[in-house]
């Protein structure tokens, strides 16, 4: 769990991940989005639906920021530092994230993330989270797609997602 002295070094961080867009020509842009601000983040840390993951020296290594919404729990961001992304970090973070949810008795995790990029969609397919078609998106959702588009995102490049918490998804 993040606590309020690690608010001010998690922008820096999420830039860290973001470099990672650079080998994506058409969204390079990325790597130089401001992200999360400091109070964003203290906001979740307030809330406690933001966790840390610590790397060598006890400095942190990745972050989940995320609100409750509802029964569901929605990830903002989860960002690994680019130099420990592939090491497991990602994966103990979205299970703090399900267990957090779960000792809140919600029913999911949600996010929104990118169809295409291996470390988005695909990568939360394999941690269990699964695409939710157009017609089964709630207004939550649906607005948060909409208003990445109008922030620059490509038509049709993101997508939400959804892990079950209580009970099972049927497919």
């Amino acid at each position: 769990m993040a606590d309020e002295g690690d608010a001010c070094s998690l922008p820096a961080l999420e830039h860290s991940a973001g470099q990672a867009f650079r080998a994506v020509p058409e969204l390079a842009w990325v790597a130089d989005d401001t992200g999360m601000t400091v109070d964003a983040h203290r906001a979740c840390i307030k809330t406690r639906t933001c966790w840390v993951a610590v790397g060598e020296q006890e400095r942190i290594a990745g972050f989940l920021s995320a609100q409750p919404c509802g029964h569901d729990l929605h990830i903002l961001e989860m960002s690994v530092a680019r130099d420990r992304q592939g090491s497991g970090l990602g994966r103990r973070l979205l299970a703090a994230a399900y267990d957090g949810a779960r000792a809140r008795g919600l029913t999911g995790l949600t996010l929104t993330t990118f169809h295409a990029i291996p470390w988005n969609a695909p990568f939360y397919e394999k941690a269990g989270f699964y695409q939710l078609l157009p017609a089964a998106l709630d207004a939550r959702l649906a607005a948060l797609l909409q208003a990445e588009a109008r922030a620059g995102f490509p038509a049709g490049s993101r997508c939400a997602m959804r892990q079950d918490v209580m009970g099972t998804h049927e497919t």
